[in-house]
C-alpha cells in the first residue's frame, strides 16, 4: 500500500513539497494537498503593486494547476488535527487519515488584534500591502498622495518577509522623488525593534541607506492602538506618531486550526518545530515548513526553498525507519529593493551574520552581497519567472546550496 502523505496548504511551501515528493517517491506515496481556496498568490510581487510596478492580475494563478498530475487537491477548510489519531478534520466533518502530515499553511494577518486598526480609516488612510486587495487599494491611495506624513509601521514581529517594510520605505522614497513631491512628504519607519533589522551588520547597512534617503526611524515603538479618525499611532508606553497615510504590517499568527489542535502550536499559532529536522514536536509523523513554523529564522520564500531539501530527506528517512538528519541551518537570503533600480542581497543563517561577499559562488558571484547593485535588482525581478517555472514545480536551482556557503565569509561573527 502506498503511504498517504497529506499536505495542509497549497502555497509556496505546500506546492513545492508536494511536487518534489511526487518526483522523489512516485508510486510509493499518495499525496493529498488541502487548501481553503484555489488562489495562489505570488507574494513577493505584492511589494511592487502599490508603485504600479506589478499588475495584480499577473500575480494570481489557480493552486490546483500548480500541482503535478497525480496529486489530489481538496478544496476545504481545516478544522483541526488529531495528532494522536493521525487524522485531519475538515470543516464539513470529514476525517482524512495520514501516514505523514506536512503543515505548510503559512502565516495569517491579524489586523483585528490591534485596537482600532480595522476601525475608521481602514482601507481609506490605513492600508497593508501584505494582501493583494490591500496592495491594490494602497496603489490608488499612494497615486493621490502628494504631501503630508507617510508612516510605515510594523506592529509586532514575527512577520512574513522581514525586509519588505524597509523595501517599501526605499521604493516610496524613489516613487515620490520621481513624481517630484518627495520634498513635501515626511517618511517615517516605526518599528518595535531597536534597529532597522534583526541582524546587526545588515541593520547598520540598511540604517545608513535610510539616513541617506532622509527616512526617519522611530525604534522601540510597540503599537498598542491606532486612532484612524485622528490619524495617530499610540504605543504601549503612550508615545504617539501622527500620520496622513499609514502603511501597516499587522500582527501575524499561524493558521487558526493550529491553535485548535492539541499540542501542535505555540501561543501565536505557529507549529512547534525542531529547527534542524523540521519535525513537529506534536508527533513524529508530522512535519512543518515555511512560515507556518516557529523556527527562529526569517519567514521568507528563500527559507522555504532551503528547508525543502531537509524536509524531503527526512520524510524519506521517517518512512524507511531511519534516524532523521538535522541538516537545516537556518539559511535565508533576501533581495532588498533600495529604489532607483538597485537592490542589495543578504545571505545568512542561524549562526552567521549577513556579510559582504559574492553569491552564489564565493569570490565569483555574480551577485554582490550587502552592496547595492543593478544586477541584484534585475535578479529580484527575474525571480518571478523562476518561482512559477522552477521552484513551484519542484526543480532544484543549480549552484544554490540549501546550506549557507561560508567560503570567503568571516563566520566568527555570530547572530
Amino acid at each position: 500500500m502506498p503511504h498517504r502523505i497529506v499536505i495542509l496548504g497549497g502555497g509556496t511551501a505546500g506546492t513545492m513539497i508536494a511536487n518534489r515528493l511526487l518526483r522523489e517517491l512516485g508510486d510509493e506515496a499518495r499525496i493529498v494537498v488541502i487548501d481553503r481556496d484555489n488562489r495562489h498568490v505570488y507574494q513577493p510581487g505584492l511589494l511592487f503593486v502599490p508603485f504600479g510596478l506589478a499588475d495584480p492580475d499577473e500575480l494570481v494563478r489557480p493552486r490546483g494547476l500548480q500541482l503535478h498530475e497525480g496529486i489530489e487537491f481538496i478544496l476545504a477548510e481545516v478544522d483541526r488535527v488529531d495528532a494522536g489519531a493521525a487524522k485531519v478534520y475538515i470543516a464539513s466533518g470529514k476525517r482524512i487519515g495520514y501516514d505523514v502530515l506536512v503543515i505548510a499553511t503559512g502565516a495569517t494577518l491579524l489586523p483585528e488584534e490591534t485596537d482600532g486598526l480595522t476601525g475608521p480609516g481602514w482601507q481609506e488612510s490605513m492600508f497593508t500591502f501584505y494582501t493583494l486587495d490591500g496592495a491594490t487599494k494602497l496603489r490608488d491611495a499612494l497615486s493621490r498622495f502628494e504631501s503630508g506624513r507617510l508612516v510605515v509601521n510594523i506592529v509586532d514581529p514575527p512577520i512574513k518577509c522581514p525586509v519588505a517594510p524597509l523595501e517599501f520605505c526605499f521604493l516610496a522614497d524613489w516613487f515620490l522623488r520621481a513624481r517630484g513631491v518627495r520634498g513635501d512628504v515626511e517618511l517615517i519607519f516605526a518599528t518595535p525593534l531597536d534597529a532597522p533589522f534583526t541582524r546587526a551588520v545588515a541593520s547598520a547597512q540598511l540604517g545608513g541607506l535610510m539616513v541617506d534617503k532622509e527616512i526617519a526611524i522611530e525604534t522601540e515603538f510597540s503599537t498598542g492602538q491606532v486612532d484612524g479618525a485622528a490619524g495617530k499611532l499610540i504605543s504601549w508606553d503612550d508615545r504617539e506618531i501622527m500620520f496622513d497615510l499609514l502603511v501597516t504590517i499587522p500582527v501575524h499568527g499561524g493558521a487558526p486550526f493550529v491553535s485548535r489542535s492539541t499540542g501542535l502550536g505555540d501561543e501565536l499559532g505557529f507549529v512547534l518545530t525542531d529547527q534542524r529536522t523540521l519535525q513537529s514536536r506534536a508527533a513524529p509523523n508530522i512535519f512543518a515548513i515555511g512560515d507556518a513554523t516557529n523556527v527562529p529564522t526569517s519567514k521568507a520564500g528563500s527559507v522555504t526553498h532551503f528547508e525543502s531539501q531537509t524536509l524531503i530527506s527526512n520524510i524519506r528517512r521517517f518512512l524507511d525507519g531511519r534516524e532523521l538528519e538535522g541538516s537545516f541551518d537556518g539559511h535565508a537570503n533576501c533581495f532588498v529593493e533600495t529604489g532607483f533600480h538597485k537592490a542589495l542581497l543578504i545571505d545568512f543563517n542561524y549562526a552567521v551574520e549577513p556579510l559582504p561577499g559574492r553569491f552564489p559562488v564565493p569570490h565569483l558571484g555574480p551577485l554582490p552581497l550587502l552592496a547595492e547593485s543593478r544586477l541584484n535588482h534585475i535578479a529580484k525581478l527575474a525571480f518571478q519567472w523562476i518561482y512559477w517555472h522552477v521552484l513551484l514545480p519542484g526543480h532544484r536551482l543549480p549552484g544554490i546550496s540549501p546550506q549557507l556557503p561560508t567560503a570567503a565569509k568571516n563566520t566568527t561573527q555570530g547572530a
